[in-house]
């Protein structure tokens, strides 16, 4: 017994922790588990930002800025009953410049006009008002364009924080889901990330076809998140 080849037992020695270093990473990654998790609200804006162009053309530039000072103080006669409730409002700033016509015989010489512009800039907290100043807009020919992009929550980042916080619970859920399933238990978060921003998406674009019309409905927006966690498998 005592004669056995020291040698013999060295290499058996080496070979157990050789096959037993193997078997350790192994263990450690059937001990975590790696999944994503989801989340969405979904709202209607209750606030816009709008924009309105007053602009007049003519060959002098005083008669130009005249007309559109006069279009001003018609939209600001108009908005009296609603003027304290428009946040951020400016008007103040008039652009005036000449555009080159083009002569309408060859022998004669270019036409010069002169243009003038006001620009009107605001918000809502809420759109209740925002028919009343479309007819006022509409009624005096200013320019103005309404997209999807301009409607807006007041709390938009409360509603990224719900929708993030719905992801989590989604990853911790399936977390526990994978654990039941292998008789284990979810346990502590190892790493998380946050996959992508929390951009609202449009699910249905504010109605107005035409110049003349109102908005019937603004539609409703969705924020989702999404996370991909890693869990340890108790």
């Amino acid at each position: 017994m005592n004669g056995r080849n020291p040698k013999l037992r060295f290499n058996l020695k080496s070979r157990f922790l050789i096959a037993l270093a193997l078997t350790v990473p192994t263990l450690a990654m059937a001990g975590e588990v790696t999944l994503t998790g989801e989340g969405s609200v979904r709202y209607e804006p209750d606030s816009a930002r709008l924009q309105f162009t007053a602009s007049a053309e003519h060959e002098l530039p005083q008669k130009a800025t005249e007309r559109v000072a006069a279009l001003m103080e018609q939209w600001r006669e108009g908005i009296g009953e609603y003027r304290d409730r428009l946040n951020d409002y400016s008007d103040a700033t008039l652009n005036l410049y000449t555009r080159t016509l083009p002569a309408p015989e060859r022998d004669e010489e270019p036409r010069k006009q002169a243009v003038a512009s006001q620009t009107i800039s605001f918000s809502i907290s809420d759109l209740n008002l925002l028919n009343p100043l479309l007819q006022q807009a509409q009624s005096l020919g200013l320019d103005y364009h309404l997209g999807p992009h301009q409607f807006f929550h007041s709390d938009e980042t409360g509603m990224e924080q719900e929708a993030l916080a719905r992801a989590i619970a989604d990853a911790k859920a399936r977390c526990q889901f994978v654990a039941n399933q292998l008789d284990q238990t979810c346990g502590d978060v190892v790493t998380i990330n946050i996959n992508g921003g929390h951009r609202p998406v449009p699910m249905m674009m504010a109605e107005a076809k035409s110049m003349s019309d109102t908005v019937a409905s603004v539609g409703e927006r969705e924020i989702r998140a999404s996370v991909s966690a890693t869990f340890e498998l108790d």
